[in-house]
């Protein structure tokens, strides 16, 4: 289940940062601001990755033995 688990956050955690990339600088107040928020929204979308990652990764093995 490891080994899935991974392969789903590598994936998840380019999404999830490239989202929060896109709303920091689309977003005008944040924008002013992107130097610093860019690394901290991109940090935390791929620290939320990890565990979303094993959630999901337990699932497709539920769903895999069933």
């Amino acid at each position: 289940m490891f080994r899935i688990a991974v392969l789903v956050w590598i994936v998840l955690a380019t999404t999830l940062a490239g989202i929060a990339l896109l709303v920091v600088v689309t977003v005008p107040e944040l924008n002013a601001d992107a130097s610093r928020l860019i690394p901290m929204a991109c940090g935390a979308a791929v620290a939320l990755a990890a565990p979303l990652s094993y959630i999901i990764a337990w699932r497709i093995s539920a769903a895999r033995t069933a």
